[in-house]
């Protein structure tokens, strides 16, 4: 395989796991972060020591020409891009419905939902074969938040990531013929640090009883998932939503 997975927000958690799992796989790896570059450079010198190129690429996904400039980047510099991971995403500290700004709706739509869509779309202008393209595949990260919808806490993440499951069937049965199969893994409490950016460090833990599994999930077992939907032997799945959720 000489081809090249990029990864959005790829500096941590999923994004991390992702990037090491891919490598070890066989794929260059292009590792985009928004804030934290150091990280970001990090899981970048570690896809390097596996033995394939990468390259750490700032860009913010809610901001379609910067999206626009970081497949322009991976294009110049990587090998040709054969994936994308929409792994990009935000959440918010807990709040009802009724408490909160349009500000925060607006902004975790335009990351999880819009920057999912414009990074797809230049996925396809590259992988699709109606566009001169080799085939591909795309992996969505969606949420189970979009199963029970988040009551009390995130409605607005929970309905981003409804969007979500509903883009991938969409565009899975868009571009089947073309080469291109798009799938969706749906998360359940995984213990990662987006816990923390939503104001709560001890989340999974807290959870973990409401699973039937009895723990949280790891980001490499999300990852496990993700890495093979992207490979050859998932080659006949496409338009598929696996929950990795231990049951929940």
């Amino acid at each position: 395989m000489d081809r090249t997975l990029l990864i959005t927000g790829g500096s941590r958690g999923i994004g991390a796991a992702v990037a090491l799992r891919a490598a070890r796989a066989g794929w260059h790896v292009a590792v985009n972060y928004a804030r934290d570059v150091a990280a970001a450079e990090t899981v970048a010198a570690q896809v390097r020591a596996l033995g394939r190129q990468a390259l750490a690429l700032g860009a913010d996904v809610a901001d379609d020409a910067q999206v626009r400039a970081l497949f322009a980047q991976v294009d110049g510099a990587l090998p040709p891009l054969g994936g994308l991971v929409n792994n990009a995403g935000i959440v918010d500290a807990a709040a009802r419905v009724d408490a909160m700004s349009a500000e925060r709706v607006q902004r975790m739509f335009a990351v999880n939902v819009f920057g999912s869509m414009y990074c797809a779309r230049e996925a396809v202008r590259r992988l699709s074969t109606a566009h001169g393209g080799r085939g591909g595949a795309i992996v969505n990260v969606s949420s189970a938040a979009s199963r029970h919808g988040s009551a009390g806490q995130y409605v607005d993440y929970a309905a981003a990531k409804g969007a979500i499951d509903v883009f991938t069937l969409g565009l899975a049965r868009e571009v089947a013929s073309e080469g291109v199969r798009v799938n969706a893994v749906r998360p359940g409490i995984i213990d990662t640090g987006i816990h923390a950016s939503g104001g709560e460090p001890d989340r999974a833990r807290r959870l973990a009883p409401q699973v039937p599994m009895q723990r949280a999930g790891t980001a490499d077992e999300v990852a496990a998932a993700i890495v093979w939907l992207l490979g050859d032997e998932a080659s006949y799945t496409t338009g598929a939503i696996i929950d990795v959720s231990g049951g929940r």
